[in-house]
């Protein structure tokens, strides 16, 4: 069953907004999919810096702890990316402390 947002603001950001992964990206580019891969699973405990988006999700969510009614911000992750290589951008979000539903 999928949760009612009707009285949330629902926030979509991608997984490169989120966190800076211009390197990743680029070898994404240069050299393909396998090796992207291959590269964040071997970097899966390595925490991600802050991107672009950063700064605007986490002041979003923290409306969360100042509003009384409860929750009222929710941030989504878009990406393209497989469960094996998002376990990078899983580690990092909860590295941050962000208050995104996995």
């Amino acid at each position: 069953m999928q949760p009612d947002l009707k009285d949330y603001l629902v926030v979509g950001i991608s997984s490169r907004a989120l966190f800076d992964l211009e390197k990743e990206n680029k070898i994404y580019e240069e050299k393909g999919l396998q090796e992207y891969c291959r590269y964040q699973i071997e970097h899966e405990n390595e925490i991600l810096k802050p991107g672009a988006g950063f700064q605007l999700v986490k002041a979003l969510l923290r409306i969360n702890s100042l509003v009384s009614s409860g929750r009222k911000i929710e941030v989504i992750i878009m990406s393209r990316n497989s469960a094996d290589t998002s376990l990078r951008i899983f580690n990092s979000i909860e590295h941050y402390g962000l208050d995104i539903t996995l």
